[in-house]
């Protein structure tokens, strides 16, 4: 089922739960977000009125057209940078003050199923600012690797485990993967981004977050018909607020 934050004749607001793929692919025939909005609404535009994409396992909000015309006019919207995003992203280490990364991104020559900063990639531009810091209170810490000897413990106090920031993040571009990329490149990986935040982090970090942490949050656009701006949020939805319970303000 489908949570719609907006809907009127022209376009719907959609908050995509984790764990949904938006789009048709060779490896993804169905079960779709494209899958479900083509059975609920007929004469739906090219890719089901589906205006941008979301990660697999990122959640919130997603905006669908119902016409091509209003396809269009978002998608132009887009381009020339007048749609407002904002994400909530729990990043590894302490970020300390707000900043901007400016690194193009494309496909990583050393594997092709994952992204990098690369001088001949396409522009990508991220805004983010620190909202809070956290790290695990003594108690949970010990709860979540207690089967961890002392030895095992010393190491992960050795390289800084346990210490995050949440982040806002305002993509300015749209490239894949760009805030992930992004916050990697400046030394500060999602948690539980099992992409890029490393094969013994992500395990480390799956043990008390279920998924990569990234939400996108709000949204902003002129409306393709009355041209008034309008703005949508969405809440943290529950895995992630959990996990974030599980953390003490640093």
């Amino acid at each position: 089922m489908l949570k719609q934050v907006f809907e009127d004749d022209l376009l719907l607001v959609i908050d995509k739960p984790a764990g949904l793929v938006v789009d048709r692919s060779e490896t993804q025939v169905t079960l779709t977000l494209e899958d479900l909005l083509a059975s609920k609404y007929s004469n739906l535009p090219i890719r089901s009125g589906i205006v941008h994409r979301l990660d697999k396992d990122t959640s919130g909000l997603l905006l669908v057209a119902k016409t091509a015309e209003v396809l269009e006019n978002l998608q132009r919207q887009f381009q020339a940078r007048q749609v407002k995003k904002e994400y909530l992203a729990l990043a590894h280490g302490v970020v300390e003050q707000a900043g901007v990364v400016a690194g193009n991104i494309g496909r990583n020559p050393g594997d092709r199923e994952k992204f990098t900063v690369l001088d001949s990639g396409k522009e990508a531009v991220t805004e983010y600012e620190p909202v809070s810091n956290f790290e695990f209170s003594t108690s949970n810490f010990e709860t979540i690797f207690e089967d961890f000897n002392k030895i095992q413990i010393r190491k992960l106090q050795k390289m800084n485990y346990g210490k995050f920031t949440l982040v806002r993040c305002f993509p300015q571009t749209g490239r894949t993967h760009q805030i992930r990329v992004h916050l990697k490149y400046i030394g500060h990986p999602l948690v539980a981004d099992e992409k890029y935040a490393g094969r013994k982090v992500y395990r480390l970090d799956h043990r008390w977050c279920p998924r990569q942490f990234l939400h996108a949050a709000k949204i902003g656009f002129y409306h393709p018909s009355k041209g008034e701006w309008v703005e949508f949020e969405s809440p943290l939805p529950p895995d992630l607020h959990r996990a974030l319970e599980q953390l003490d303000h640093g």
